[in-house]
Parts: structure tokens; sequence; C-alpha cells
């Protein structure tokens, strides 16, 4: 039996919004504004009439219906996303640890971590887990995108630049500022079914699986002449997609204002399950007592995610006030199943926990803004406080999942995993505090600036100082030039200075061997030269001008350069015997094949280029959109960190950060995607039919001895389609498809298949799932 090319699944997932305010949090925005430049945006500036072209910097803004009709697969927000901004990426993992369970979304190809989400203008709390499994993200702790109900939205804006000195550290790439929904009265009911139908050409078999269901439900009631409240709920299931490939290994090598009170609110249980590789039944990780034909571990993640806002709007003379206290929390147990310890003998366990997470963020916040006129000019004043605490804690799992039993012929810890051990739990917080001011002025109508500077202090790396500037000038109606330049930076996260986890990889000759992720805090990552992180300083700079002919066609291209200084990821896998030795001779720990920790491992540039473009005509008594979206990024390293001499001594070979993971910053990701989208709808009929063209991709391998099989994945064509119907004045009825013609990656080469097994990466945009056709019904009251 084969290790499957399976994806993780949900089998019950549950999420419910609240939102409690005045009738919006910001301005409303046009229903059909998802590219549109003449949208009210609320994001990047404090000016509070600025619209999508009359932007400093570059912002999409997605509506409400903009992402529901997106065809997400099991109304995932993140997939949503994928669809929608050309400039997202968001693969779908397999295999991958961690990343089976929650993933990781790049924006403008650069870190999960290197993209602020806000809700409602407040900032999210991340991951507790840290993404180690998979090539895209690997290393990072990504805020859940998934965690967030799609229903509970009633639009996105993203901000394509960095902003570090408005909305505080993280915000290297850009923004990404999450809507709720803040319509007073009604609400809606709506379920969607669906499922993958395809061809899988390595098997020649045709499939029906993935299947997904949803069921969402939102009500909101008016509060007095101005406020609301309102409550959604969500639930999804979604079983798994397999597309292994035959088994062709030797059989010898077998072995996841007035006074206003405002308040809003997020809860998301997710049990999610993963495959991992198989174990064969002859080998040294198995009992034939407990496993006569081999076996594949599951790994289970227990997903609680829970966010909270409370605050108040007033106004004191000209001056607005907003205060508020926002706390968020991710917890993740993770577990096992068809398992095995196998240094424990045929008695050991099948099942473990093989350990706990949780990140805790609370934060207040005090922002005070005023506007000043002085004739035709408007200017913006805002300035405001901001405290944050952090908390990061592990748990260790299960003594069976880490234990060196008496079989010492046996790898120890449970097999897929081995559990965290008492000594490697992680209790860490931290202070971070920040004071900014800001200014967004228009000078008449042809001339419009931003800036912003902030002072941020955390506790454990000290203060940074970002700032940012922001022009547009309209030289005619038509036609307008703008750009910016911002310093901005990002601190590791506690995660990514207490993580630890230990988990199994193939080697050089298709061998399963146990690895090890140290933090840089551990006995052994220290005797191997690991140091104390450091924040990440970058620099952006864009150039963009923007264009309207008429009410029918509007236009913009921006051009863009980050670069980025300490960049924090892991290192390579390092593997040797004599590694191995060293662990077990000065630490008293057997068996370690495999070792890795977190290092300021680069500098990089990273230089592209986005546009979007939209057309609209009255046509057959409806309308017709036409939007057309490109983006392209390309990453470069310019410095590399230098090979420890302490990790020399031991492993003379080894290079601390090598080709393996310079790949994985620099194109793993598509650098090129374009979409074309056709709207048609009238009062009854909505069709939309979307072609994508997903750019290549570059998967590199370090196996060890010099074995380094590289592929690239050629770039692939998309063609999405939904028809929806108007069943009087409150039923609607969708059906459509993704990925229509059923198109998959390139068939990965034989030094990178494992025997056949793994027909597919999961690198490139298109997915390794195929064809996916859905229905969906919805009720408006």
């Amino acid at each position: 039996m084969p290790p499957a090319l399976r994806h993780s699944t949900a089998p019950l997932a549950a999420a419910i919004a609240l939102a409690l305010g005045a009738p919006a949090f910001a301005q409303s925005a046009p229903d059909d504004g998802a590219t549109r430049l003449d949208a009210v945006i609320v994001t990047g500036t404090r000016a509070t009439d600025r619209t999508v072209l009359e932007s400093t910097s570059p912002i999409d803004v997605l509506s409400q219906d903009d992402l529901r009709k997106a065809g997400a697969v099991n109304g995932e927000l993140g997939s949503a996303l994928q669809a929608l901004l050309p400039s997202f990426n968001l693969p779908r993992q397999s295999n991958s640890g961690g990343a089976d369970h929650i993933r990781a979304a790049q924006l403008r190809g650069l870190s999960p971590d290197q993209v602020l989400v806000l809700v409602n203008g407040k900032r999210r709390h991340v991951s507790s887990l840290v993404t180690t499994g998979s090539k895209v993200g690997r290393g990072t702790t990504p805020v859940d995108f998934n965690a967030i109900p799609l229903s509970a939205i009633q639009r996105i804006e993203v901000l394509r630049d960095g902003a570090g000195a408005q909305y505080g550290a993280d915000a290297v790439a850009g923004v990404i500022n999450i809507i709720l929904d803040s319509e007073g009265d009604g609400g809606a009911i709506e379920a969607s079914y669906g499922a993958h139908h395809t061809t899988l050409e390595p098997i020649d078999r045709t499939l029906t699986d993935g299947q997904s269901a949803s069921l969402a439900a939102k009500v909101g009631t008016a509060l007095g002449d101005d406020g609301f409240l309102r409550v959604g709920l969500e639930y999804k299931a979604l079983s798994p997609t397999n597309r292994a490939g035959f088994d062709r290994i030797p059989p010898w090598d077998q072995t996841p204002r007035n006074l206003e009170l405002q308040g809003q609110g997020t809860y998301n249980q997710r049990d999610t399950e993963g495959a991992n590789y198989f174990r064969y039944p002859d080998g040294e990780a198995n009992w034939l007592e407990v496993y006569p034909n081999g076996f594949r571990p599951v790994s289970i993640g227990e997903n609680l995610d829970v966010a909270g806002v409370a605050g108040v709007r007033t106004q004191w003379g000209d001056w607005d006030i907003d205060a508020s206290l926002n706390h968020g929390r991710n917890a993740f147990t993770y577990r096992l199943r068809d398992s095995i310890n196998a240094s424990l003998g045929p008695s050991s366990p099948t099942r473990f926990k093989t350990g706990d997470y949780a990140f805790d963020q609370t934060l207040a916040n005090v922002d005070v803004s005023r506007l000043f006129a002085r004739g035709d000019n408007l200017h913006t004043f805002a300035t405001g406080v901001e405290f944050r605490v952090e908390h990061y804690e592990t748990g260790a799992g299960d003594p069976a999942s880490y234990a060196a039993g008496p079989f010492t012929d046996r790898p120890t810890g449970s097999q897929a995993g081995g559990g965290l051990t008492p000594q490697d739990e992680a209790d860490l917080d931290r202070d971070v505090a920040s004071v900014y001011a800001s200014v967004s002025s228009s000078f008449g109508e042809k001339l419009s600036t931003d800036a912003a500077v902030r002072y941020e202090h955390y506790d454990d790396f000290g203060g940074e100082v970002t700032g940012k500037l922001a022009a547009r000038y309209e030289f005619v109606p038509a036609f307008a030039l703008r750009g910016a330049l911002s310093k901005n930076f990002r601190a590791p996260s506690l995660g990514q200075i207490g993580f630890e986890s230990t988990g199994t990889g193939y080697n050089a000759a298709g061998q399963l061997i146990q690895s090890r992720l140290l933090s840089v805090n551990n006995p052994i990552a220290l005797a191997l030269g690991a140091t104390d992180l450091t924040p990440e300083q970058s620099i952006n700079a864009s150039l963009g001008f923007t264009s309207r002919v008429g009410e029918n066609f509007d236009f913009s291209l921006d051009l863009f350069q980050i670069d980025i200084d300490d960049r924090v990821a892991l290192s390579e896998a390092i593997t040797s015997d004599a590694l191995t030795d060293f662990i077990d001779a000065e630490f008293g720990v057997p068996g370690v094949q495999s070792v890795s920790f977190f290092t300021n491992a680069a500098d990089t540039r990273t230089r592209g280029a986005e546009a979007v473009a939209n057309w609209r005509h009255p046509l057959a008594g409806g309308e017709l959109r036409l939007t057309g979206t490109w983006s392209y990024a390309d990453t470069e390293i310019t410095r590399v960190v230098a090979t420890p001499a302490a990790l020399s001594a031991v492993v003379p070979d080894a290079v601390l950060f090598g080709v393996e993971e310079s790949n994985t910053l620099t194109d793993a990701a598509p650098r090129t995607r374009s979409a074309f989208t056709g709207n048609w709808n009238d009062d009854r009929w909505n069709l939309l039919a979307r072609v994508t063209r997903h750019g290549s991709t570059r998967r590199v391998f370090n196996f060890g001895g010099g074995f380094e099989p590289e592929q690239v994945y050629g770039a692939k064509w998309q063609l999405d389609a939904e028809a929806e119907v108007q069943l009087g004045t409150a039923w609607s009825l969708a059906i459509g498809g993704l990925n229509l013609t059923d198109e998959y990656a390139d068939l990965s080469n034989e030094d990178i298949y494992y025997y056949g097994n793994l027909p597919y990466d999961v690198l490139s945009g298109i997915g390794s799932s195929g064809a996916y056709y859905y229905t969906r019904v919805r009720y408006r009251f």
C-alpha cells in the first residue's frame, strides 16, 4: 500500500462569528468592487474618502459577493482569496505534517509571516503551530485564514505594500484587512455540496472523492437607530483525496460616534486528519504482530481558534477617539493514530498525543484622529499607542510518544512524529509597546500624500523605528502616478524561538529517517552553532500609475522592490552518522539522524509588478464586466549566512543554509499568476467564467551526499465557471466547477517521486486534486 498523496481533511469544522457596533466599522464599499477603482477604502490611509483609484498604494477590494462566487472548496476563506488575488498563494499541502492542518499563505511571494492580517482593522493572532513539513511557508507561524468564517465577511481590503509604520511589525509584504458583516437586519442560510471527479493518469483510474459539505447561517438585528447585532454559524465537513501512484519500491529498500460600543468575535473548532508515509511490513519501524501488512500513520489535529474585540468610539470636540481591547488564542493538540513506537515492542500503543501548542495575544490600543481643512487642502492627523502581550506555550506528549524502549535496534518515539519530551517544553512571553503618528493629506484634487512614523519596542529585541512616505499625483483626470517608500521590520515569532518537533523523512536511499527541529535555545542546537535570532529589516519601494477612461474602463500597474535583511528561516536538514554519534555521546539522545534549527539565514531582494484592469458594458439587459489581473514576483538571495565553525567541527561538509532552503525562499512559489474573469448578470441570472494561469515552480531537494535532484513544474491553465439563478426574491441556486478541464501539475521525475508513490508535487498552483464540481443553495430573509 503506497504512501498517499492525500490532502488534510476536516471531518468536523465549526465556526461562530459575532459582531456588535455601529452600522459599519468602516465606510461601505460597492458590492461589485472586487477590483474596481472607485471603491471607498479604509486600509492604508487615515483619509475617510479615498477610493482604490485615489490610493497612494495598490489596494484590492473584494466584496461579499466576490468571495461567495469564488467557488472556494468547502467554503474556505483561503481558497477564495487564492482564486481572486493573483499575488496571493495558498497551496494545498500533503504529507506535510502540521501544514496538513493549517495552510500557510503568501503575498507577493514572501513568507506567510511577512503579511499582517487585520479583522476590522485590529491585529489578528497567528497560529501556535510552526509550519515545518511543508515547502511553501516552511518555518513560519501563519495566520489561519480558514478559522475565519467566510459567511461572516462583508469585504476584504488587501494593501499590497509595506505598512509597518501604519500598522506595526509584520506588514512587510502588505496588509489583509478582513471587515466583518455589519448589516443590521435580515439574514441568510446557505448550503453547498461538492466533490472532485477526475482521471488520475499515473494509475489510469477515474476517481470521485474529496466530497465536501457546508452549512452557513447568519442573522442580524438593529439596535436603536445606529447599532446592530449580528451572529453567524458555519459547519463544514471535507473528505480526503488520494493521488498516490503505484508503488514501485524495490523489496530490499522498504522501510494542518457619538459614543459607540463595538465588539466582534470568532470561534472556530476544527478537527483534521493528514496522511503520512507508509511503513512497510518488514521495516524496522514495524512489528508484524501489530501491523502484518504494514501501516500508514494518520496525524490528527485538534485546532481551537478564538478571538474577541471590545471597544468604544466617541468624539471629543473635533477629535475622533477609538479605544479597544483585543484577545486572540490558538490552541493546537497534535495526535497520531495507526502508529507505533517500535522501540517499545509489540505491546506499544498505536495512538499517541505528541504535543500541545498554544499562542495567546492580548492587545490594547487607543487611536485619536482629526480632520484639518485649509481651503481646498484636507489633512487627517492620527496618533495612537498600542500595548501587546504575547504568550507561547508547548506541552509534552504522552510518555510512550517519545520513550526509548528496550528494543534498541528499533527507532524510538511514535512513528510519523515523536512526541515532545518534558525537556522540549517551552513557556515564553513578551511585551510589545508602540506609538505612532500619521498624516493623510489631499492638496486639491490632484495631489494626495500619506506619511507615517512608528516606534515599536519589544522587551526581548529592543526598539525599532519604521516609517512610510507615499504620494499620488493626477496629471489629467484619466491618468495618475503613485509611489511609496517605507521601512518595515518583523520580529521572530515566539514559535520560531521556542518550537521543537520530531519527524520523519526520506534520505537519498529512499529510507525513512528520524529528524529533530531544535529551538535555538536547545543545548544540542547551541553546540552546533545556533545563535539568538534577530529581527528582519526591510525597505519597500513602489511606483505605479492608475487610469480611468470614462465609466467603462479602469487600469492600474504597480512596480515594486522589497529588500529584506536577516530573513529568519530553517537551516538545511543536517544529516550524518557523525552527527548521530555526537548527539548520543554528548547529550545521551540516541537515534537522531537529522537536525535543523532557525537562523537569520539570508538577505533577499524581491522585484515584481502587478496589473489590474476592468471593463464593463451593458449587454442583453444586464451588465458584462471583464477583469484581468496579473502579478509577477522574483526573489533572489543577496547574502547567505556562513556555516558555524561548531557545526563544521562535527560535520565537516555540512552547509547551514544551502540549495534546498534557498529554493524555499526563491522559486518554490509561482513567480507569475494571471487571471481573466468574465461576469454577466441581470435581475435573475449571474454567469461567471474565470481562466487562471499558474506560473511555473521549481523544487530542489538535498538528500545528502551531494545528491541534489531538482525539477521545474511548468505553467498550467485553469478554467472555472459558475451559473446562479434567482428563484423569486429570497432563494437562489448555483452550480459550478473549478478546474473544469481536469488539469494536473507535471508528473514528478524518478529522482523525487519516491518510487512512483508520489507522482505529483504540491507546489504547482493548479494543485493535485483535479476537477471539482459543486452546487449551492441560498435563502435570504
